[in-house]
C-alpha cells in the first residue's frame, strides 16, 4: 500500500511540476491529445436576408487556416497552417499539449500573390507582405488538467471591414488596377480583440477584371482600431505601369467591423480634378448567420 501511495504521490508531483515550470513542459510525460475542429464562420451579410449555413470547407472566402496555442507566459507551444488545396481534412487539427493553461488562436483568411500573414501572439498578427484580406478569427482559453483527450471546436468571426468601390462608368482600356488608400486603421491586428493595433492606415491594390467599357467593382479590406471608425479614403485608378490615371479622396467615410461600405462614382470618364463620389451612408439591416 505504501509503495502504491508513493507512486501516486510521485505522479502528482510530476504533473504539478509540469504545470508550474515552463522548462519542464517540453519533456513532461503527462500530455493530453487535443483535437480541434474549426466548424464554421460567424458572419453578417448586408445584401442577402435570412440565415445561411454551410461547412467551413465550402466557404471560398477562406483558403488558409492557422491554429496556434500559447502558454500562460505567451510562449508559442504549437502552430500549424492548412491550405485548402493541400489539406486532407481542412479545418481539423490534432496535437498534444502538456498539462497547463493555454490560449488557442484560430485564423481563417486568403492569400494572393505575395501576401503573407504572420501570427506571433494572441494579441499580435499582421499582414507583413501584400494587402489585408478577408479575415476571420477566434480565441479561447484551454485548460489541460489531465491526460484525457480534449475535443475542441471554434466558430470564427469576420474581423475586418470591407470597402467596395463601384464605377458608374465603363472601364477605360488603359486602366488595369484600382488602389484604395485608407487613412486610418491598419494591417496589424489583435486576434483576441479583432481590432487593429495601429492606426496609421493601409493600402489595398486590386486588379480590374471588368472588360473595357463595362462598370467595375473593386474590393478592399482594413482592420479598424474601434468597432466603428470614420476615415478618409483615396481612390485611384492605375495603368499597367502603376501610374495614376485618376485620383479622388472621399472624406469622412464611415466603416464598421464585419460590414461593407460602398462608394460609387465615375472612375474612368472623369478627369483627375473633376471626379466625385457619392457615399451610401445607410447601413443595411444586419443579417446574422453561422456556417
Amino acid at each position: 500500500m505504501l509503495k502504491k501511495l508513493s507512486i501516486l504521490a510521485a505522479a502528482s508531483l510530476v504533473a504539478w511540476s509540469c504545470s508550474l515550470v515552463k522548462e519542464d513542459r517540453t519533456s513532461c510525460p503527462f500530455t493530453a491529445p487535443v483535437n480541434v475542429h474549426l466548424s464554421g464562420f460567424s458572419y453578417i451579410q448586408d445584401t442577402l436576408p435570412g440565415t445561411r449555413a454551410t461547412a467551413v470547407s465550402e466557404y471560398n472566402g477562406v483558403k488558409v487556416l492557422t491554429l496556434a496555442f500559447y502558454d500562460s507566459d505567451g510562449t508559442e507551444v504549437f502552430k500549424s497552417t492548412q491550405d485548402r488545396q493541400t489539406a486532407q481534412s481542412f479545418g481539423t487539427f490534432s496535437t498534444s499539449l502538456p498539462i497547463g493553461s493555454y490560449t488557442m488562436v484560430a485564423l481563417g483568411y486568403v492569400l494572393y500573390d505575395d501576401d503573407e500573414l504572420t501570427l506571433t501572439s494572441p494579441t499580435q498578427a499582421e499582414y507583413t507582405d501584400g494587402y489585408v484580406r478577408e479575415t476571420f478569427a477566434a480565441t479561447q482559453a484551454v485548460n489541460v488538467t489531465s491526460t484525457t483527450a480534449l475535443n475542441l471546436s471554434a466558430t470564427l468571426s469576420r474581423i475586418v471591414t470591407c470597402l467596395q468601390v463601384i464605377s458608374t462608368d465603363g472601364r477605360a482600356a488603359g486602366v488595369s488596377k484600382v488602389r484604395m488608400t485608407f487613412a486610418a486603421g491598419g494591417k496589424r491586428f489583435s486576434p483576441e480583440s479583432g481590432l487593429a493595433t495601429v492606426n496609421t492606415g493601409s493600402v489595398s491594390v486590386v486588379g480590374v477584371s471588368a472588360s473595357a467599357g463595362s462598370p467595375s467593382t473593386s474590393t478592399g479590406f482594413v482592420f479598424l482600431s474601434s468597432d466603428e471608425q470614420t476615415m478618409d479614403v483615396t481612390i485611384e485608378t492605375l495603368d499597367a505601369d502603376g501610374n495614376t490615371v485618376f485620383s479622388q479622396t472621399v472624406t469622412d467615410v464611415p466603416f464598421k467591423r464585419n460590414r461593407r461600405t460602398k462608394l460609387s462614382g465615375a472612375l474612368y470618364s472623369a478627369s483627375t480634378s473633376a471626379g466625385s463620389f457619392q457615399l451610401n451612408t445607410t447601413w443595411e439591416e444586419e443579417y446574422t448567420g453561422n456556417f
